[in-house]
């Protein structure tokens, strides 16, 4: 009998869906289903309440939920991450259509899902980048990346980050680049697999290592045509923003992640956002400087 999980994701995996038609989830004995998700809270509420077995998430949520006790669910949680999966997709942040050079934003209006973890924290170091400090834009909740693009194109925010696919539509929408996570915060780890303690921990693995696979399959060039067909499938592309949506898949720095041992360096990354950009206050343990320790717990044990 096949192991069946339930994963939530914020934007339709395409990775997910290779594995699938590859036949890479049944060779593992895997059923899975993937549900959206509107934001990283309500995704960890899911996950601790056991409505979905998996997330598909940024990495700098797993350390708000595992050490940072003024989370959005205001309570720790036993979460891990099993596989480190991409390198962010093409993350980038994007200015509304009109919206003009990088000097705009300062005092315009940005999406973030939450404005302390994820993308928010990443973002914060691109307008770094730009000479545009965190308190000189305003900042306003909206979940999901999907949800974020709409957004941006309906004028509700003037800034956002984008990527997996929504930063394609983003463009061929006239939405304007600002900055590339790639080319201020590498290496990054834009998604891993989380679990909450070893509840479907064995199953996790099992589809981490389905994934990889998947991986291996695109980087050498075996299930492009099949990709290209899902992605536009999943995600609403067109036939020729499909194609550069897997071409980006192989790139080396904003693309899949080839190992299958965790990345370190792109985690210790995301601490490292995490510490500049949320800075404990004085005289307070900073727990994040072992999170990648074996005993922090943060990198689920291997089998």
């Amino acid at each position: 009998m096949g192991v069946r999980l339930v994963v939530g994701a914020f934007t339709p995996s395409v990775l997910l869906s290779v594995a699938r038609r590859t036949g890479r989830l049944d060779e593992r004995g895997l059923e899975v289903e993937e549900v959206p998700v509107s934001s990283s809270p309500g995704q960890f509420r899911s996950l601790l309440d056991g409505e979905i077995d998996v997330a598909f998430t940024s990495p700098d949520n797993v350390l708000a939920y595992r050490f940072g006790p003024t989370n959005p669910l205001g309570a720790l949680a036993d979460v891990s991450i099993v596989s480190t999966v991409d390198r962010g997709t093409g993350l980038a942040l994007y200015g509304r259509p009109g919206f003009g050079g990088p000097e705009r934003l300062r005092g315009a209006v940005v999406g973030v899902d939450v404005p302390t973890s994820g993308f928010a924290l990443a973002m914060y170091s691109l307008g770094d980048s730009l000479g545009v400090g965190r308190g000189e834009y305003e900042l306003v909740a909206l979940g999901s990346t999907p949800r974020r693009l709409e957004a941006l194109l309906a004028g509700e925010c003037d800034a956002t980050m984008l990527n997996a696919g929504n930063e394609l539509l983003a463009e061929q929408a006239g939405a304007v680049l600002l900055a590339r996570a790639a080319d201020v915060c590498a290496p990054y780890v834009g998604t891993v697999l989380c679990v909450d303690g070893d509840r479907r921990l064995a199953g996790a693995r099992e589809l981490a290592a389905a994934l990889h696979a998947t991986a291996r399959d695109l980087w050498e060039g075996r299930a492009h045509e099949v990709a290209v067909s899902e992605a536009a499938r999943r995600l609403g592309l067109p036939h020729e923003l499909a194609v550069r949506y897997v071409d980006r898949l192989t790139s080396q720095d904003e693309g899949l992640i080839r190992s299958e041992a965790p990345d370190l360096a792109g985690l210790a990354t995301i601490v490292g956002l995490r510490r500049r950009h949320l800075p404990v206050a004085d005289g307070a343990d900073d727990v994040l400087a072992s999170a990648l320790e074996p005993s922090s717990g943060l990198l689920a044990p291997v089998r």
